[in-house]
C-alpha cells in the first residue's frame, strides 16, 4: 500500500530516479492557511547535498501546490503536491541491473514484484520520504492550531550518544540536528565516511501540546500507529517508546507513573529533583542516562488542568491512548546499507558475484531520518486529532449542535 493514515490521508508517488516524485494529502480541513514558506523549510532540512554528513546528489526539493490550496487557504478537497528530480546520475547503476546489493530492498522487490528498478532502489529509495516530509509539514500546520509541536534530533551515532541533556535548541542549529556532543558525533560519521563505510544511529522525537484521549482503543493505538509509522521510514530497526526496552527491566513499583493534583499542569519528558519536590523519578529511553527537557512553553498550557503526573515513564500514552503528558519516542536506524567497499552477493541467475558500489549515498541515513521521523509524528497525530472528533456524543453536538 502507498497509503498512510485513517482520517487524514498521504498517498505518495514516484520514484528515485522518474521525473517527480509528489503526494496527495486527503481529508485536511478547509480553511487553514497554508504556509508555503514553512512546508519549504521543512523540506530544505531532508533535502540531499547539503553537508559533508549526506549525500552529494543535489537537489532543490522544491515543492509545487496541484490543488487543495486556493489564495493560501486550505478547501477541503484533496492536496496534491510534487517535488521534481533534477539531479539523477542513473549510469551509476547500471553495473547493479542483475545484481541485489547487500542489506536493500533489491531481493525482496525482485521475488515480489518479479521486477525491479535498479536506479537508487526507484520506489524502495529513500528519496520518497521527501514526500512524507511535505505532508508532514502541512499537518504541523494543522497542528500548529491546537498549539502541538513535534521535534526530533540526533540522540547518538553508533557508540556516541548524545551526553547528559536532550538539547532540542542545539538539534535545531546543528548540521546533523544533534541533541548533544555534537563534535564527536561528526568525527565517527566522518570515521565511517573516509573507510568507505557507514554506521547507525538513534533519533528521539518529543510530541508536545497533545491534548489527553487521542488514540483509538484497540487497533489504531497512538503508541501503535507512532511504532508503525517510524518502522515504515527507510533503514528503521526498531522504535521505543517511554522507556521502550528499559521497561522489560523494571519493577512496576518503578514503571508506573504516580499521579497527583501537586503535578497538574507541569509537563515531564522525564523528572529530576529540579522540576517539583519529591520528583525524583527518572524517566528515560536509555537505561538511566535521559534528564528532563524542560520546556518552559509547555508549562502553562495545562494551568487549568486538575490531574498531573509525578513521572513519563509511559512515554505519554496509557492504554494505547494519550496522556497529556509529552509523548517520548526514541527510533533506531540501521547502518546504510550503500557502502564503498566489495561485498559479496548474487545476481538474479543466483549466480555469486562482487557489489561494487558507485553513485552518492548518506553515510549516516539517521541524520536526514530525524527530519522523516518528525513528519511521521506529526501526520500520526493530526491524522489522531482529526478521528477523534467524533469519539463522544459532546464533541458531535459542539460541530451540529
Amino acid at each position: 500500500m502507498n497509503t498512510f493514515g485513517r482520517k487524514l490521508t498521504l498517498t505518495t508517488f514516484g520514484e528515485s530516479h522518474g521525473s517527480a516524485i509528489g503526494g496527495v494529502l486527503d481529508g485536511f480541513p478547509a480553511g487553514v492557511r497554508i504556509n508555503l514558506n514553512f512546508i519549504q523549510s521543512e523540506l530544505d532540512k531532508r533535502k540531499p547535498g547539503g553537508s559533508k554528513f549526506a549525500t552529494a546528489r543535489s537537489e532543490g526539493d522544491c515543492v509545487e501546490i496541484l490543488s487543495g490550496v486556493f489564495e493560501g487557504v486550505s478547501t477541503g478537497t484533496p492536496i496534491g503536491f510534487i517535488i521534481r528530480n533534477e539531479n539523477q546520475k542513473s549510469g551509476d547503476y547500471e553495473n547493479l541491473r542483475e545484481l541485489f546489493r547487500p542489506g536493500h530492498a533489491d531481493y525482496a522487490y525482485y521475488r515480489k514484484y518479479g521486477i525491479r528498478d535498479h536506479r537508487g532502489g526507484g520506489r524502495s529509495s529513500a528519496r520518497e520520504t521527501a514526500v512524507r516530509v511535505a505532508g508532514g509539514a502541512i499537518a504541523q500546520i494543522l497542528l500548529g492550531e491546537f498549539g502541538v509541536s513535534v521535534q526530533s534530533g540526533v540522540a547518538s551515532v553508533g557508540e556516541i550518544s548524545y551526553g547528559e541533556r536532550l538539547d532540542f535548541d542545539l538539534a535545531a542549529r546543528s548540521e546533523i540536528f544533534s541533541l548533544g556532543n555534537e563534535e564527536a558525533m561528526k568525527e565517527e560519521i566522518l570515521k565511517a565516511k573516509q573507510g568507505h563505510d557507514s554506521i547507525g544511529a538513534s533519533v528521539v522525537t518529543v510530541i508536545r501540546g497533545a491534548p489527553a484521549g487521542l488514540g483509538e482503543g484497540l487497533y489504531y493505538k497512538f503508541d501503535a500507529a507512532i511504532a508503525a509509522a517510524m518502522m515504515g521510514i527507510n533503514g528503521v530497526k526498531a522504535v521505543e517508546i517511554g522507556e521502550g526496552v528499559s521497561a522489560s527491566k523494571m519493577r512496576g513499583s518503578q514503571n508506573n507513573d504516580s499521579m497527583s493534583a501537586a503535578y497538574a499542569g507541569v509537563n515531564l519528558s522525564s523528572s529530576d529533583d529540579s522540576t517539583l519536590d519529591g520528583a525524583g523519578e527518572r524517566s528515560n529511553l536509555n537505561g538511566g542516562k535521559f534528564n528532563e527537557y524542560k520546556c518552559e512553553a509547555c508549562r502553562g498550557s495545562n494551568s487549568g488542568e486538575k490531574f498531573g503526573f509525578a513521572s513519563n515513564h509511559a512515554g505519554g500514552t496509557l492504554g494505547g491512548m494519550t496522556s497529556g503528558q509529552e509523548v517520548i519516542i526514541k527510533t533506531h536506524f540501521k547502518p546504510t546499507p550503500s557502502i564503498f567497499l566489495s561485498q559479496p552477493t548474487q545476481n538474479v541467475r543466483g549466480e555469486d558475484v562482487i557489489c561494487e558500489l558507485r553513485g552518492r549515498h548518506d553515510p549516516c541515513i539517521g541524520v536526514r531520518g530525524s527530519v522523516v521521523a518528525t513528519a511521521m509524528a506529526r501526520l500520526v497525530t493530526a491524522d489522531m486529532l482529526l478521528l477523534n472528533l467524533s469519539a463522544n456524543l459532546a464533541n458531535l453536538k459542539k460541530i451540529y449542535g
